[in-house]
């Protein structure tokens, strides 16, 4: 299939796999929010890649903001979902397969088979702000300090065991406030990690729990970057214009950094010779 045909087969391909689900939960459980919430995610990510498509150059911003603000907004704030790690671990010992857990299955775990990142690179309502910031390239060398984000992963694991443990009761203002005030570090601690090392995706790469189980999973993603090696000139256009450091020449799943890539489709768009594709 020639690269004009496949941008058009991506859109298409996520579109049914939210409505799959969708449907699914909604017979499932018996809950009509279940295909309305996916129908809608679905729909805003597969049209944004149209957009892309279509040469819109926010396309992709446009997906951010509607699903960003969709999930932090009305999930988080009106309906008083925990939809951070912390709300992962919450439903999960309650054993209630709904809500956090759900997201978390289709978009962190699950979903990521297909899509690999795409979640960061167009629903993440941390880097929706993030990536506002000036630094869209990275302007200082990646540093070793990925392994603080299991620390955080498992520091949040621990919180909500010690609130099951003493029994500790309002656990569902508890998961709110969490949710609150997570949100409020994540954001702080994001901007000034960008200002501080010159990079918008700093938060991404060194201390966002939710890759912890983003990364192993991507590994094996379907829909995935890919260069056409005859028509390469070596330029380095694309590697510089990735926010991920991505080396996005090598096809190799284990090229450097493989597993950070969100589909931002920057070096795609950079490309001089369109040898860089999905």
């Amino acid at each position: 299939m020639d690269t004009k045909n496949k941008i058009y087969i991506y859109p298409l391909i996520i579109w049914l796999f939210f409505e799959i689900v969708g449907v699914s939960l909604w017979l499932a459980v018996d809950n009509p929010f279940y295909l309305l919430n996916f129908s809608y995610i679905g729909t805003t990510i597969a049209l944004g890649l149209f957009l892309y498509a279509q040469k819109y150059r926010y396309a992709r911003r446009v997906v951010q903001l509607l699903v960003g603000t969709y999930m932090l907004v009305y999930l988080g704030l009106i309906c008083r979902e925990n939809m951070q790690i912390e709300g992962f671990w919450y439903y999960l010992f309650l054993g209630v397969f709904e809500a956090t857990v759900i997201h978390y299955a289709v978009a962190k775990i699950f979903g990521p088979l297909i899509f690999g990142r795409g979640w960061c690179g167009y629903a993440c309502w941390t880097a929706m702000v993030l990536d506002l910031l000036p630094y869209k390239t990275p302007g200082k060398p990646r540093k070793r300090l990925g392994w603080i984000r299991y620390i955080i992963f498992t520091l949040s694991l621990i919180f909500v065991l010690l609130l099951f443990q003493f029994q500790t009761g309002n656990l569902e203002k508890i998961m709110f406030q969490a949710f609150i005030i997570g949100n409020i570090l994540y954001y702080t601690i994001g901007i000034i990690l960008a200002f501080t090392l010159k990079d918008n995706r700093a938060f991404c790469k060194y201390l966002c729990p939710i890759t912890v189980l983003l990364k192993p999973m991507s590994y094996f993603a379907l829909i995935r970057i890919r260069a056409d090696k005859s028509k390469c000139i070596s330029c380095g256009i694309c590697e510089k214009v990735c926010p991920m450091e991505v080396d996005v020449t090598d096809n190799s799943r284990k090229r450097t950094n493989g597993t950070d890539c969100i589909l931002c489709l920057e070096c795609v768009k950079g490309c001089p010779t369109g040898a860089i594709s999905l």
